[in-house]
C-alpha cells in the first residue's frame, strides 16, 4: 500500500512539473506564431533534387576485357 502512495506522489509531482513547463513556455511566447500556419499552404514544397546516375563499377575478371 505504501508503494501506491509513493507512485501517486511521484505522478503528481511529474504532472505538476509538466504544468509548470507549459506555463513557462506560454508566458515566454512559444505559442504566439499566428502568421505561419495561415500561409503555409500557399507555399510550394521544394522538389527533391534528382540523384546523379553513375555507371556501375565493374571489378574482377570482367574489368580486364
Amino acid at each position: 500500500m505504501k508503494i501506491m502512495l509513493l507512485l501517486i506522489l511521484i505522478s503528481l509531482l511529474l504532472a505538476a512539473g509538466f504544468l509548470l513547463v507549459y506555463l513557462w513556455a506560454a508566458r515566454a511566447g512559444q505559442f504566439d506564431d499566428d502568421y505561419t500556419p495561415s500561409v503555409r499552404i500557399l507555399f510550394d514544397d521544394t522538389a527533391p533534387e534528382a540523384e546523379e546516375q553513375h555507371e556501375p563499377v565493374i571489378t574482377g575478371e570482367k574489368a580486364k576485357n
